[in-house]
């Protein structure tokens, strides 16, 4: 008995503690109680880590998080009351079945994402997103567990060595393996994103490698990309993977809810059209310069844009803007999740050697989508202003064409007419005009 619970059987065993299957004596409800080793209680630095996890799970009252229900001591061994979890672990499934279909694969790591933004959001970084963290319950709901190694942005409560990455080697960020203090919300992202990578492929990212080892391959980008090891695997989860895995934090999205649009192409923004402007399902109103800098405005669908970005009609996808309404405001492509893609580029992996993989693509959840209801912008991103040119350009834009501008004749073709015209002209003076 632990306070004022029966232990009922063993879960799991960890570096922190035992885990133990527990009922209330009053109420009958089950709890999961987690108990610090008789050996371990003089660590002060560990017990302080164990007080932590109690504190961010209690701060953190969110679906997707494990709930911490009580905290005190037993027998000079302090325990953890928390959310039982009916289930089993990421890492046990992945065990049992190697990896997990594509679009249950991103099914639960948004539910995970979901759980991380409340995190960061407080300002905590979980610092140990794996798969053996991560729970699934009998009914399909994820939560995310095992908050020992939480980390307030803001604030150092000094747990960590400068020069130790805590955390699991496959799984953490580069930066992570030089000093833990440093950790932020990206380097969690780089942990979900490594967590898809096994979750879609089968494989551990940096598989038989040593932290060593790992940590240099991470920093050299040798990763071996996730089409490679299952090209059914559509190219824009491939690419969001290998995006939020990049060595240099400043190039991985910058939150979870970017990491999901990443995943599913679809904005977790809320449209609202502004007064006078129409927006109607699929359709966006696109602004670009052409290769003589002429700017034109063009309309289409979200297929029809992305098709035609691909073929390079509407000339380097970078300088592209793009609107649902025509009445503007007009955001970079890679503001935009449907394009996103096709607007920014991952470092190329240093040792993964190149092969043509067929397109394989995933369709984009409904507008409704419950993946993504907590997931929504507070406000969407100010663009900068468009250039005059743009602005004086009429109200009626354009339809899209598949079809791609004739092309313009070379310089030297132009030079050549311009002298063949001058020497007939010098010709028809010498023979035409009298002489004196």
């Amino acid at each position: 008995m632990v306070g004022n619970y029966d232990l009922l059987e063993k879960i799991a065993e960890g570096g922190m503690g035992t885990v133990y299957k527990a009922r209330h004596q009053g109420t009958g409800h089950l709890a999961a109680i987690k108990i610090v080793p008789a050996h371990l209680t003089k660590n002060t630095v560990l017990l302080k880590r164990f007080e932590q996890e109690y504190i961010a799970a209690k701060t953190l009252d969110h679906a997707n998080i494990v709930r911490a229900l009580d905290f005190g001591q037993e027998g000079g061994s302090p325990y953890l009351v928390m959310e039982y979890v009916d289930g089993e672990s990421l890492g046990q499934r992945l065990e049992r079945e190697h990896h997990v279909p594509e679009g249950e694969a991103i099914r639960i790591i948004a539910q995970v994402a979901q759980g991380l933004y409340r995190a960061h959001k407080k300002g905590l970084v979980h610092r140990d997103v794996k798969p053996d963290n991560v729970l699934l319950t009998s009914t399909g709901q994820v939560k995310l567990a095992d908050l020992g190694l939480v980390k307030e942005i803001d604030t150092d409560l000094n747990l960590t060595r400068t020069g130790r990455g805590l955390g699991t080697p496959h799984f953490m960020a580069p930066e992570q393996f030089r000093n833990a203090k440093n950790a932020d919300i990206r380097c969690d992202i780089y942990s979900l994103a490594a967590t898809l990578y096994q979750m879609v492929t089968g494989e551990l990212p940096f598989k038989s490698c040593g932290p060593l080892d790992a940590w240099m391959k991470k920093i050299h980008n040798e990763l071996t990309p996730p089409r490679h090891l299952m090209p059914s695997l559509s190219e824009r989860v491939d690419w969001a993977i290998r995006r939020a895995m990049n060595p240099d934090p400043n190039f991985r999205p910058a939150s979870c809810r970017e990491f999901v649009e990443d995943l599913t192409g679809h904005s977790t923004r809320k449209i609202t059209p502004i007064p006078g402007g129409e927006i109607r399902g699929e359709l966006w109103y696109l602004v670009y310069k052409d290769e003589e800098e002429v700017v034109h405005t063009v309309k289409g669908t979200t297929s029809g844009i992305r098709r035609s970005l691909k073929e390079g009609l509407l000339g380097d996808a970078v300088n592209v803007r793009a609107c649902r309404s025509k009445g503007g405001p007009f955001e970079l492509l890679r503001t935009h999740p449907e394009f996103r893609d096709l607007a920014m580029e991952t470092v190329p992996t240093g040792s993964a050697k190149s092969k043509t993989l067929p397109e394989v693509t995933t369709p984009l959840p409904p507008e409704n989508s419950e993946l993504l209801s907590e997931l929504v912008f507070q406000k969407a991103t100010a663009a900068p202003p468009l250039p005059k040119r743009a602005a004086e350009l009429p109200p009626a834009p354009i339809a899209l064409s598949s079809e791609p501008a004739p092309p313009a004749a070379p310089e030297w073709a132009r030079w050549l007419v311009l002298a063949l015209v001058a020497l007939a002209s010098a010709l028809a003076s010498y023979f035409l005009l009298p002489r004196f």
